[in-house]
């Protein structure tokens, strides 16, 4: 199925990487083709925040965001913060992240991983930016950092501060989230056999605070798992949402595609 109309946001994308170096243009034009409008390539580190940059002023429906993800965060210094802050005032930037915290795999020590997440929520409340969060495995601890900033830098009336990506949690911390103010983006993963345990949540989240996602190159779809991921299989995510909650796939694109254009400030 290829949804033209209404059309679709693939709201995290890393089209940036290496994995698509080979064909990138192709990759957009497929995307394009299937009915994605725009998509938010995401900045892991300074590096690959720069190249999403260039992206963004090479394609008119790429926009960009400027983060530095948790895995990264043992090597960053407040000097690396100072450029960061340069590099998100390019107008093509819609976010601060990817940021977060990873107690999955560990591969930046904790506490610089809770000290890099909050140099950078620090940064989206400057800059008026929303912020992209990772979070796993680190659900309880997330929780507390975004309660407490939200509660510092967020007004009555302010627009969401920012989106849960690749979210796998439970009802109750969904509507934690939810009540702070941030929307929740979905991927294909949610038809892998394993994360049947997570569509209660799903069924739950308020359609004005849903958004699709592909994490490209990762976390493709359960049809492509061992391939690499692509924008263009965001559709695929819409249909699968679109099961889950009862819908039609058409209702699903046009309400996310509304919420990441409200939350990202994208023209229409």
């Amino acid at each position: 199925m290829s949804i033209t109309r209404p059309f679709i946001i693939d709201t995290h994308a890393h089209l940036d990487m290496s994995h698509f170096d080979s064909d990138r243009p192709e990759v957009i034009a497929r995307a394009l083709a299937a009915g994605v409008d725009n998509i938010i390539c995401v900045g892991i580190d300074l590096d690959s925040s720069r190249k999403a940059i260039e992206l963004a002023e090479t394609y008119s429906r790429i926009f960009a965001t400027a983060g530095i993800h948790p895995h990264e965060a043992s090597k960053v210094t407040k000097s690396d913060m100072a450029i960061l802050k340069e590099i998100a005032k390019h107008p093509r930037v819609v976010a601060i992240g990817e940021t977060g915290l990873d107690f999955y795999r560990n591969i930046a020590p904790r506490e610089a991983q809770s000290r890099v997440l909050g140099w950078q929520l620090e940064l989206a409340a400057e800059l008026d930016l929303p912020v992209v969060i990772h979070s796993r495995q680190a659900e309880y601890e997330m929780l507390a950092v975004l309660r407490d900033w939200t509660s510092r830098n967020r007004k009555n009336g302010e627009r969401p501060p920012g989106v849960i990506h690749c979210f796998n949690g439970d009802n109750e911390s969904a509507r934690r989230y939810l009540d702070m103010g941030f929307f929740i983006s979905i991927g294909a993963y949610i038809g892998y056999p394993a994360s049947l345990r997570a569509h209660s949540a799903i069924r739950a989240i308020p359609p004005e605070r849903l958004m699709v996602e592909t994490d490209c190159p990762f976390l493709p779809p359960q049809s492509h798992r061992g391939k690499r991921n692509e924008p263009a299989y965001v559709v695929t995510t819409v249909e699968l949402l679109a099961k889950i909650r009862e819908v039609s796939p058409e209702m699903i694109a046009a309400q996310t595609t509304e919420n990441a254009r409200r939350l990202f400030r994208l023209p229409e």
